[in-house]
């Protein structure tokens, strides 16, 4: 939550000044804990906001630690092969088999970012790090969203990447050539279906209604969005998908698994982050599994439609 480049720092979700008091931080928590209580009528979700914000700054040290920031990884997910990839003497390698990866997670909204906040700070100011905390937490809301989206995507990336062998994914997949932003962050084909994932970070509470996400950071219709991209890849590929994931941080959503019927004959399921291994293992309710000669014939009309961003 906090370490979201669109999260509220642990001070605004108290209601204090970051130079507060240690008592006037106690008292802040003690009153925003009574102003969210759900016995009270407070919203349950901000309620445990205030709660991990005071374990971050409740006591002197948590809180020179929080103080010296938190930064946002320069570095995006990489795919390169195990020996090309430096590691401390004696880290034992990871050998397990993983799913095969084609694309760059984030890349698009990586390079977008960098851009944008070139642009931001100014010709002629050297830019030493555009992912320094102070830096990023000053920035327009809009640079702080691309970020979070990239980190969100490389995020997803991980988990999927350790589905195993069985299991092929795409990442930053085109779904309208004329428009970088109309992508499909990921598109997962396995043994218990096919499936076009969102992976998002709003900066807070997230909620459904109608098969619709809602919450204060959310703009437009992801949901039909990705439904709507998902069918164009589909009708492109000759493909059939089992459904459609979004997948939001765990601190961001009240179920882990919440599967909203289907939306354009489409299942629909919103996951946290640390449920979607098991998510894609079992596949969706109303999915139908692909095995066999059927998985190789999918994969190969996948791989020859396509494009990436």
């Amino acid at each position: 939550m906090f370490d979201s480049p669109l999260s509220a720092s642990a001070y605004e979700v108290l209601a204090v000044a970051p130079d507060a008091s240690d008592d006037d931080l106690r008292r802040a928590y003690r009153l925003r804990l009574r102003q969210t209580h759900p016995d009270t009528g407070g919203d349950a979700a901000l309620f445990v906001q205030v709660q991990r914000a005071w374990d971050l700054v409740g006591t002197a040290d948590a809180r020179a630690v929080y103080d010296r920031g938190h930064g946002f990884s320069a570095e995006p997910v990489s795919f390169a092969p195990e020996s090309a990839t430096w590691r401390p003497p004696g880290r034992p390698v990871d050998t397990r088999p993983r799913a095969r990866s084609f694309g760059q997670p984030g890349g698009w909204r990586r390079e977008r970012y960098l851009t944008l906040m070139r642009e931001w700070v100014g010709r002629g100011v050297a830019l030493e790090d555009a992912y320094d905390p102070a830096l990023v937490r000053t920035a327009p809301r809009e640079l702080r969203r691309m970020l979070a989206d990239a980190l969100a995507e490389e995020a997803t990336a991980r988990i999927v990447g350790d589905l195993g062998m069985g299991f092929t994914v795409w990442h930053d997949v085109a779904a309208d050539p004329h428009d970088p932003e109309a992508k499909l962050d990921h598109v997962v084909l396995g043994p218990s279906g096919l499936y076009a994932l969102l992976s998002e970070d709003f900066g807070g509470p997230v909620r459904t209604r109608r098969g619709e996400l809602i919450g204060e950071g959310v703009v437009g219709a992801p949901v039909a969005q990705l439904v709507a991209r998902a069918r164009a890849l589909a009708r492109a590929a000759r493909v059939k998908f089992g459904g459609v994931i979004v997948v939001l941080p765990d601190d961001d959503v009240i179920l882990a698994i919440e599967e909203l019927g289907k939306v354009r004959g489409l299942p629909v399921a919103v996951v946290a982050r640390s449920a979607l291994s098991t998510v894609l293992r079992r596949g969706l309710s109303g999915a139908r599994d692909i095995g066999g000669n059927e998985l190789f014939d999918v994969r190969t009309r996948l791989q020859q439609t396509i494009r990436f961003v």
